[in-house]
């Protein structure tokens, strides 16, 4: 029981971290239609910056907080620099462009920090004992820590007028756009709130899986899975599809092989998609031919 305790409390750790990155995704996707492959590698040029900073004697959570400043930051920056330009509709070459960044930002982490794997310290110590078991502090900390994020994003997103005019512009930007939201205004938002949680989910992934040019590849497949799972356009369905991995890459990887973790995370999401194609809490559309 204890270990099926660890196990459990781990993998909703991992699944918050998946989540949060999900999250980020359908944000983004949703106002500008654009799938960002490169908030990965954004969050991990984040990850060297608090790293850095920590270096230099700035305390870890400081470093952190400027880390998802300075991530924010760089999301705008790329959206308005390489992907605005491209105007409305060209989803494939949006695509393709953050492919690119991907590419330039992994190059200039590994020409300025090296490729070399580096630690990143945790920012909490110790364990919480609960029976037998010896839960770690800092899978603790992630979960709640991750669950303050999300319930925020709903707060956002269901209590606010900037919330109402980013669910106006998910829905129809043309539409918006008459009763006088600016979609460039709601995108530029979006992007710095997508990028900020993919960081905040970096930093709190970073103490287990050490630091790297491209160490978030795999969260970042993870979370494409969830938020398939969950629903490509549903934020709830980002974070419990996240959840739903994390939880079942676990317990495959305690209780079936460690090895066949990921074989059988998304054995179990092409399944849901063959039954369910817009994934648990989408909605499906129609289209005439």
């Amino acid at each position: 029981m204890d270990q099926f305790l660890l196990v459990l409390v781990s993998g909703v750790a991992s699944g918050a971290i998946y989540g949060l990155m999900g999250l980020g995704l359908v944000i983004i996707y949703r106002a500008t239609d654009v799938v960002n492959f490169a908030i990965a590698s954004l969050a991990t040029l984040g990850l060297y910056l608090a790293i850095t900073f920590h270096d230099m004697g700035v305390a870890l959570v400081v470093g952190v907080l400027l880390a998802i400043l300075a991530t924010a930051v760089s999301g705008v920056v790329v959206r308005e620099v390489v992907i605005r330009p491209l105007g409305q509709g060209q989803l494939f070459s949006a695509l393709v462009i953050t492919m690119g960044v991907t590419l330039i930002v992994e190059s200039v982490i590994s020409s300025v920090w090296g490729t070399q794997s580096r630690s990143f310290p945790n920012l909490v110590e110790g364990t919480v004992r609960w029976g037998d078991a010896a839960i770690p502090a800092q899978s603790l900390l992630t979960i709640a820590v991750a669950g303050v994020a999300m319930a925020a994003v709903a707060f956002l997103f269901g209590r606010t007028t900037l919330g109402s005019a980013m669910r106006a512009v998910a829905e129809s930007a043309d539409t918006a756009k008459v009763i006088g939201i600016s979609a460039h205004r709601i995108a530029r938002i979006a992007w710095a709130l997508g990028l900020g949680l993919a960081a905040l989910a970096a930093c709190l992934y970073a103490p287990r899986g050490g630091i790297g040019p491209v160490v978030l590849a795999a969260p970042l497949f993870r979370a494409f899975a969830g938020i398939f799972l969950g629903g490509l356009t549903s934020m709830y369905g980002a974070v419990i599809g996240g959840l739903a991995v994390g939880v079942l890459e676990n317990l495959a990887a305690a209780y079936v092989f460690a090895s066949f973790r990921d074989t059988f995370v998304f054995s179990f999401t092409v399944l849901v998609l063959l039954i369910r194609p817009q994934g648990l809490f989408g909605t499906r559309t129609f289209q005439r031919v």
